[in-house]
């Protein structure tokens, strides 16, 4: 799991992809603007080299790509080369991860899904980034979780095989504090086994689908007759919605009795009343007991009724989840919960409320100002008096 501040790690990930006799890598600046190397083709226009949470990618210059050979979430061996005659996307993700690699595992099997019928000769390849979870079931889990079992081969191996691909691809590796921290790389491959461009995950919920179209973009260019990817819209800088803003999201699931804002189908936040908001996603149930800690909410949403509290609302990021109806479907099967769950379809209040993990705690005075905010869950007792010492 990535922790910390996102300037910082973004900083230690571009100093890692240093230029190296095998690999002209380099990165892109802060702002936004795209590093030496992009290629002309690429379909970004002047708004989306402006775009802060936007990496358009570095060219590599057609070096020949390491071969990788690890066993995937089935313990079946694979290696890179077995994958000639396909363009590959290969990412770097952490098997227990709820910060970035959603977003980059998102991005990848979005981009597939706009190439069509091209997408057939699409390799979708992730190799596991954290070294204290390699084992062929936490590959699994992670696939399972994401719904990506049969969709791409998430690989793995001894700590020494993962070291070696690690140096070879220039992913920095490294725990802090206890957490994982890791280059966010994603690499596209031609299907002559040759690097063409990487690419780091900007930790930004609404630019999941941006990063897709350009993604898509650049595989259809290497593919045979350069398929038209579908297009879902501008690449500009796309704004938050802030806890100053009143925003109606969809609600995932109606309140326990049936009333209250999801009882019309939508869950409205913004200013005008003080709230606890919890942004978390489904995907969660790999890393801690989901359902125990959303029921445990109910006893939140009862005694902040009682004791004056302000009121809760759940949202999840369903930007990064296989689909709005998965959401729906497992909150029914957990049964009623006693506060309402909003579906944040495009990650723009996620950013807003400047989420950086999930699960992720904010509580936003009646004014729409975040006076409390906490990465994590926290048990009920600890949840109450953290939010009656910042009301």
């Amino acid at each position: 799991m990535l922790r910390g501040s996102y300037k910082t790690r973004r900083a230690t990930w571009l100093a890692g992809l240093a230029v190296i006799a095998a690999l002209a890598v380099a990165g892109c600046s802060s702002s936004g603007s795209p590093a030496t190397g992009q290629s002309p083709a690429n379909p970004a226009n002047a708004a989306a080299m402006e775009n802060p949470n936007l990496d358009l990618g570095t060219s590599l210059g057609n070096k020949p790509a390491p071969d990788v050979k690890l066993v995937n979430q089935f313990g079946q061996p694979m290696s890179l080369s077995q994958f000639r005659g396909r363009v590959v996307m290969l990412s770097f993700e952490d098997s227990e991860c709820t910060t970035v690699c959603p977003l980059t595992t998102q991005s990848m099997v979005l981009a597939k899904e706009l190439l069509g019928k091209a997408g057939n000769s699409v390799q979708l390849l992730g190799v596991d980034a954290n070294p204290d979870a390699i084992k062929v079931s936490d590959v699994m889990d992670y696939s399972r979780v994401h719904g990506m079992i049969n969709q791409w081969d998430f690989l793995t191996g001894s700590l020494a095989q993962l070291k070696s691909v690690w140096k070879s691809y220039n992913i920095a590796v490294q725990i802090e504090s206890g957490q994982i921290d890791h280059t966010p790389a994603l690499y596209v491959i031609d299907s002559q086994g040759r690097l063409q461009k990487v690419y780091l995950t900007q930790m930004a919920y609404s630019s999941v689908t941006q990063s897709a179209q350009v993604l898509a973009a650049e595989v259809a260019s290497l593919l045979p007759g350069h398929p038209k990817p579908k297009s879902l819209g501008s690449l500009a800088a796309i704004s938050a919605q802030t806890p100053a803003a009143t925003v109606s999201l969809p609600a995932a699931a109606p309140a326990a009795d049936g009333t209250g804002p999801t009882a019309a189908g939508s869950v409205t936040l913004g200013p005008g009343q003080a709230r606890l908001v919890v942004f978390f996603a489904t995907w969660l149930t790999e890393t801690s007991d989901l359902n125990s800690e959303l029921t445990s909410l109910n006893g939140y949403a009862k005694a902040a009724a009682s004791k004056h509290l302000p009121a809760l609302t759940a949202v999840d990021e369903t930007v990064t989840e296989p689909s709005a109806a998965a959401v729906t479907s497992y909150l029914h099967q957990l049964g009623k919960l006693s506060y309402p769950v909003a579906l944040d379809e495009t990650g723009r209040v996620a950013d807003g409320y400047g989420v950086q993990d999930q699960p992720w705690l904010a509580l936003v005075n009646k004014s729409g100002k975040i006076t409390w905010q906490h990465d994590g869950w926290v048990p009920l007792a600890t949840l109450e008096k953290a939010v009656t010492a910042s009301k």
